[in-house]
């Protein structure tokens, strides 16, 4: 069953029960997927450019180059370098994203025994962070130059911990026990 699916006919049912909410609408939702990922020191316009690309091919989408809002001289950083880049999912792209990274990516990872449900704030959001990407399927082995680790970061409309904590259970994020 997809997420969207899944959503409307498992998660809004449970969540009205648990939270008693009056209306469908008043249930909380996932809004965006946030994927970034930084480039740390890096001189070489080739390293960069596969990180880029690596990070398209894994988002679905172009990503957005993060410039640095202001230079640092003990950093060797100018204002206007590319420090990072990042993409953001909405819609249709978002759920098949999370879908990938719930039944493939999350099992690929070394040593996975569930996410820390700690890692979710006051707000709702939920962030997670891989250390190598060579866990999503679309990054094949022979183009990896370098790896490089990325966060993706679940924003939903919940507004407490705990309801966040549930829909993203509900879902299917596999937490610790």
């Amino acid at each position: 069953m997809f997420i969207k699916e899944k959503y409307n006919k498992i998660v809004v049912p449970e969540m009205k029960k648990k939270f008693e909410y009056k209306n469908n609408f008043a249930v909380p939702k996932i809004e965006k997927v946030i994927i970034s990922t930084g480039i740390g020191s890096l001189k070489d316009e080739a390293k960069k450019e596969a990180i880029e690309i690596s990070l398209s091919k894994i988002a679905g989408q172009k990503p957005r180059p993060n410039p640095a809002k202001k230079s640092i001289a003990s950093f060797k950083l100018r204002q206007g370098a590319i420090i990072g880049y990042s993409v953001t999912l909405r819609g249709k792209r978002m759920y098949d994203f999370l879908q990938k990274l719930i039944s493939v990516a999350l099992p690929r990872v070394r040593d996975f025994r569930g996410l820390d449900p700690k890692s979710i704030d006051e707000a709702g959001n939920f962030s997670i962070g891989f250390k190598e990407h060579v866990a999503f399927p679309e990054v094949s082995n022979e183009d990896i130059r370098s790896t490089f680790g990325l966060n993706v970061t679940i924003v939903t409309s919940a507004k407490k911990k705990e309801e966040a904590m549930k829909l993203l259970r509900l879902i299917g994020i596999p937490f610790k026990i």
